[in-house]
């Protein structure tokens, strides 16, 4: 009786334990659990439906809170914080940065933070990237995304970083993600913030050496020059007459830029030879030849820009006494012309299929340098 007494009370005190442990795990996974609910991202991104962009494959699916989610605001305005804080709807990214092109990373303030505060602490968590980082503030009045400098003032519940997976340097690294994440949620918690909604990092990084395989296929720059034909030299005063009679520019670059009428290049009149243009060295300059450039990726309806190059070029030629040629000095003529024409379209197109259209600010960003 004695054993069989002893082992019912063992087996009591073990089932005991172990419904204590049980409760303490449940209450656990309980808090645990609200404490997501309160950040979680459900309601639907049109951005990241399959279907919607080149990148639709690889992308996860995203859902944001959706408004039967809302918890009302129950807490009364005077209390100094939210406790657990009625939650609010995630606003959509800034309608500037791109799920394809950008890591992004929402970051909500549970009490309004100021924007200049933030903008010094996130330089020096994350200095030393090899791509850009835009900051953004949203503006709970106006409903919208104001980009941050270091000179933007106002406070903000919800801000918003991106890096910039490629530009014409290639694309983002593993060291790069690492410092990008682990640099915003330093920034986070030394306000007391919360960052959602962080890609995982298998997919940024495939992502990104996707589109930097797209973006290599497309990289095309075409140029031509105008060489003295008769060993004379053009003189810099009468190059720069003739380009900004065309409406070129003169910039800090070293060349003459023609513009669209945003202030968009779309293409560049350069020195054949090394030294630049400027604007006082175009006073004693001679020079052989000229080379006229055009960024094909970076320029809407290529066709037409390259039209009016090849235009600029001959009135070059004949004006200062030289022929167009390419770079293996053979005269450019009407079949080399088509067959370029053909190709710039052929290019812009892709880009296009892949929503990713020429001269447009994504393919600006880019093809960056």
């Amino acid at each position: 009786m004695d054993s069989e007494l002893q082992i019912g009370l063992i087996g009591a005190g073990v089932a005991g334990f172990i419904a204590i442990v049980a409760y303490n795990k449940w209450q656990e996974r309980k808090h645990r659990k609200q404490a997501e609910e309160a950040f979680r991202s459900d309601h639907r991104d049109v951005l990241l439906e399959p279907g919607e962009g080149p990148r639709a494959e690889g992308a996860s699916a995203r859902r944001e809170p959706a408004e039967d989610d809302v918890a009302p605001a129950s807490a009364a305005p005077s209390r100094p914080y939210r406790d657990p804080a009625p939650k609010r709807v995630l606003p959509d990214y800034p309608e500037a940065l791109d799920v394809r092109a950008d890591c992004i990373i929402r970051v909500e303030a549970i009490e309004p933070l100021d924007a200049s505060r933030l903008w010094a602490a996130q330089q020096e968590a994350l200095d030393g990237l090899s791509k850009a980082v835009r900051w953004f503030g949203f503006d709970d009045s106006e409903n919208l995304w104001h980009p941050l400098t270091p000179h933007s003032a106002g406070t903000y519940h919800w801000f918003c970083v991106a890096l910039q997976l490629v530009d014409r340097q290639g694309s983002i690294g593993e060291g790069d993600y690492i410092r990008f994440s682990g640099g915003v949620q330093r920034v986070a918690e030394q306000f007391l913030a919360v960052p959602a909604g962080l890609p995982a990092r298998s997919e940024v990084l495939g992502n990104a050496t996707e589109l930097d395989r797209f973006c290599a296929d497309v990289d095309v720059q075409i140029g031509i020059n105008v060489v003295s034909a008769n060993g004379q030299p053009f003189h810099g005063t009468k190059i720069r007459g003739l380009a900004e009679a065309e409406g070129l520019v003169l910039r800090g670059d070293g060349s003459f830029h023609a513009c669209d009428e945003d202030g968009n290049t779309v293409f560049t009149l350069c020195n054949l030879e090394p030294t630049l243009f400027t604007s006082e060295g175009m006073r004693s300059l001679q020079t052989n030849g000229v080379t006229l450039v055009i960024d094909v990726p970076r320029v809407a309806n290529g066709g037409a820009v390259f039209e009016r190059m090849m235009q600029f070029a001959g009135h070059l030629g004949s004006t200062l006494g030289g022929v167009v040629v390419d770079d293996n000095r053979a005269p450019f003529g009407p079949e080399a012309a088509a067959l370029i024409r053909a190709q710039i379209q052929q290019f812009q197109e892709h880009m296009a299929e892949q929503r990713i259209p020429a001269g447009g600010s994504l393919a600006r960003r880019l093809f960056s340098a």
